[in-house]
């Protein structure tokens, strides 16, 4: 594969605060997950994490909140770490993954530096209210349309292994389409004990059928990116995901679940010859 490979950071700059009853996240603050949690992230702790990002291959480094979405406070907050971050490492493209939000919320990211926008689907519109009540997916789509109206770059996938049928995955990459995002987030359910969700896990010969069938349905999009729960779904068989179509991961650790250390990620992609990205378009 001649393709480059997009790496990502995550930085939870603020942990387990959401009210919302979303049952695959342990951030809610109903299912009293044992997580680390937080309102704000010290900016010398976020920039330092930035700098470890950088100097491992990361290019995209996303500021992730636990909420249903910005509100003035956290809107502040993200705009003042964008640019705390900018100040040492100018070269990671910015993310921020915050919830729902208007065009003016966004407008105001986008001013403050922000480059892209992670607001995933998560589901099918029809499987949605049997993982979340407190909210509608109709709210998902409408802040991905907002950060296409933006114009920031949309980045936008789902959850994998929810309990959700073959039928509603398909009609959520259909949806997905739509949106026409630019890079689209994979993840596959991890399961926390304090959460009530807890369906049949997916085969690995299953995970990767739905890497292929993401880039088949999403060919327009630059990066298909393997994300939360990599490590658990494929194991030692991580490295087959180029091969079925993923040209982007997360590297390092998720917002409450650890990731395997970003050297051994790079010592996998250097094995298998595949070159790292350093610009993006």
């Amino acid at each position: 594969m001649s393709e480059k490979i997009f790496l990502c950071s995550i930085c939870n700059i603020n942990s387990g605060t959401c009210k919302e009853d979303c049952k695959f996240c342990s951030q809610s603050v109903r299912y009293k997950a044992d997580i680390e949690r937080y309102k704000q992230k010290p900016l010398q702790e976020i920039q330092k994490e930035a700098v470890i990002a950088r100097n491992n291959g990361a290019l995209g480094f996303c500021l992730v909140t636990a909420d249903k979405g910005l509100n003035n406070k956290t809107l502040e907050f993200v705009c003042s770490v964008a640019k705390a971050v900018t100040e040492v490492a100018p070269q990671l493209r910015l993310i921020a993954c915050n919830g729902t939000a208007s065009l003016e919320q966004l407008l105001t990211l986008k001013e403050a530096g922000i480059k892209a926008y992670n607001h995933n689907l998560e589901t099918s519109e029809a499987f949605y209210p049997q993982i979340c009540t407190t909210h509608p997916w109709s709210e998902r789509y409408e802040t991905c349309e907002n950060v296409n109206r933006a114009g920031l770059v949309l980045i936008s996938g789902g959850i994998f292994g929810l309990g959700e049928s073959q039928e509603d995955r398909v009609s959520m990459l259909q949806s997905l389409k739509t949106l026409n995002p630019t890079s689209v987030p994979i993840n596959f359910y991890h399961h926390n004990p304090a959460l009530q969700l807890n369906p049949n896990p997916l085969s690995i010969e299953e995970g990767f059928e739905l890497i292929k069938l993401t880039r088949k349905t999403l060919s327009q999009a630059d990066r298909i990116m393997v994300a939360g729960g990599r490590e658990l779904m494929f194991g030692e068989r991580q490295k087959e995901i180029f091969s079925y179509g993923a040209n982007s991961i997360v590297i390092g650790n998720y917002l409450t679940t650890q990731g395997r250390a970003m050297n051994k990620d790079l010592e996998m992609l250097h094995a298998l010859g595949l070159d790292i990205a350093t610009s993006v378009k």
